[in-house]
This record gives structure tokens, sequence and C-alpha cells, in this order.
């Protein structure tokens, strides 16, 4: 566990990273974009089972919680920061507007929500990233190098 975060701590934070993930979500589905028709046929290449779902929000900055312990926990393990370009919230993607035209990344954070629904939903996805990136790393965390390899593979065999 990351020495900074006890796993105690982890267990305390994570309803709270659940729930502010789920309210993100929210917001993101009500104002987001829908998929262009290249980016749903990216999604159903990383193994998205419903892509129609999935919408994306360009902010200028990821959002960092609001919830005190959730914002120290954040910042102290610097999963968000100023430098994130994107965060998977299930269907809910933020991108940040600078990366807007960036297909590798869209279709990284599309292979997030392959697993999210896969693993199915917030608590069994955030629960196994987040613990592998604080035991492990970001980003040697086994969910993070699936997804690296998998844009890899995609965006490799199809050249633009």
């Amino acid at each position: 566990m990351n020495p900074t975060i006890t796993p105690e701590q982890f267990e305390m934070l994570l309803p709270l990273a659940c729930e502010w993930a789920a309210s993100q979500e929210q917001r993101i589905l009500a104002t987001g974009e829908t998929l262009s028709d290249t980016m749903l046929a990216d999604a159903r290449l990383v193994g998205v089972a419903a892509p129609d779902r999935v919408r994306l929000l360009y902010v200028p900055e990821i959002p960092i919680p609001d919830d005190p312990a959730l914002r120290a926990a954040t910042q102290e393990t610097q999963f968000l920061s100023p430098l994130t370009r994107g965060l998977t919230l299930r269907y809910g993607i933020f991108i940040r507007s600078d990366c807007r035209f960036d297909r590798t990344m869209v279709i990284h954070e599309l292979g997030h929500t392959a697993q999210y629904e896969r693993l199915g939903g917030f608590e069994p996805f955030l629960r196994q990233y987040l613990f592998e990136c604080l035991t492990i790393g970001y980003p040697e965390a086994p969910m993070e190098q699936e997804v690296i390899e998998l844009t890899a593979r995609i965006c490799g065999s199809q050249r633009r």
C-alpha cells in the first residue's frame, strides 16, 4: 500500500470515491457529447458493450473532489492533477480540452469503460484500480497496462 494511505484509510475513502465518481458520471451524461461514428467504432474495437451510453465532456482541467478527505488523498497520491489528461467514470469520460483530438487518449479512456463494464461498476472497478495504483504504482498497475497495450494494438494496427 502507498505509505501515505493505510488499508483502513483506503476502506474509508473508497465509498467517498464511488459517490464522487457516480455524481461526476451523472454530470457528464447530462452535459457531455455522444461519441462520433469513428469513436463508436473504436469503442467496439476496445470491447465496450454499450458504446452508445458513453459521453465525453471536454473541460479545461479534470475536476478534483470537494470532500476534504478525498481531496487530500487525491492530492497526496497525485491521482488527479492539472496534468491529468482524461478520467473515465464508467460511461462518463472527462477529456482535457487541449486533448480533444487525441484519438489514442480517447481509445485509452474507452478501455477503462470496458473494464468498468467487465468488473460491474464503480465499487469493484475503483477497488481494484486504485488498489493496484497504490500498491504497484501507476502506470505499472495491471489494469492500466491492459489499457495501454490495448490502445497500442488498436492505434498501431490502424495508422492514419
